[in-house]
């Protein structure tokens, strides 16, 4: 395959989706970017970015499309909405890095191979900062001869990249890992609850554990920001609550019965309701005393 020069970015104006525009034109790479809501990619040009009116002025002869938008949904209106992007794009590599589950992710490889699009599946592991500083992990899959042109891309936005076999592995390894993400957030919050509805100061706790086998640096750091009552978003709870049911669906795909999963989506859902905009560390108020902590 030839090499990538040209890359369009769907979704450029997201906490994810904009630190990885700016990363690939930062890299060298001719960046189109288009965003539903235009302002937000707009900030892109500094870096040398092409902000585009519509999706498919955006893939309109580019070598490569990375999608980075909210769910399945999204992603398909995006690409195949009015103005079939897509069908502008035959021969491009759809690099489809949203967080969109196993059925989300089977769409829109069919979607691919309809429209003559060869398709890569890679989400990323990280949120708002790892994202800025290019140190994603990359959860590759897809045409084993995709990998070579495609490993400078990765390498503009990642720390490390995974190559997992087939498309669709990369979004199953990715839900695996989000259940473990969301377990760590889910018991950090409730954690701390119990510690400040029993009467121990929760710094003692994140001190007790400090160092030790016990210890996790996502615990300390999602623990410091329930103590201080810090919920500027790094990864939205509304997205954890969407992506705890993409777990939970996964697993009643292959008839697994994981009923703590399925707690935790229950309560994540239940704070997305009222806090879905904040970090997703704020699930603890769904536990706390009086709702605010």
């Amino acid at each position: 395959m030839a090499q990538i020069e040209q890359v369009a970015v769907l979704g450029a104006g997201g906490t994810m989706g904009f630190p990885i525009a700016r990363n690939l034109a930062r890299a060298g790479f001719a960046v189109r970017a288009w965003n539903r809501s235009v302002e937000k990619a707009q900030p892109l040009t500094e870096d040398g970015a092409t902000v585009a009116q519509s999706p498919s002025e955006a893939v309109n002869g580019t070598q490569a499309i990375v999608t980075m938008l909210a769910d399945a949904d999204a992603v398909l209106e995006a690409v195949s909405g009015d103005d079939r992007a897509l069908a502008r794009a035959e021969g491009a590599l759809w690099i489809q890095m949203s967080t969109i589950g196993i059925e989300g992710t089977e769409r829109c490889a069919g979607l691919a191979q309809e429209t003559g699009v060869r398709f890569v599946d890679a989400p990323v592991l990280g949120t708002k900062k790892p994202a800025e500083d290019g140190e994603l992990v990359v959860l590759g899959s897809g045409p084993e001869d995709a990998r070579e042109p495609l490993a400078p891309v990765f390498d503009a936005i990642g720390k490390k990249t995974m190559w997992l076999g087939e498309a669709g592995a990369g979004t199953r390894l990715k839900l695996v890992t989000n259940a473990w993400i969301l377990t760590v957030v889910e018991g950090s919050a409730e954690t701390i609850a119990l510690a400040e509805g029993i009467g121990v100061d929760p710094a003692d706790f994140l001190e007790a554990i400090a160092g030790g086998p016990l210890d996790l640096p996502y615990l300390q750091m999602k623990g410091k920001a329930m103590i201080e009552r810090d919920f500027e978003p790094s990864f939205r709870l509304a997205l954890a609550a969407k992506d705890a049911r993409l777990v939970r669906q996964a697993a009643e795909r292959h008839e697994l019965e994981l009923p703590l999963l399925e707690t935790i989506e229950e309560r994540l859902e239940q704070g997305a309701a009222e806090h879905g905009d904040e970090d997703m560390a704020a699930t603890y108020l769904t536990s706390a005393a009086d709702g605010r902590g």
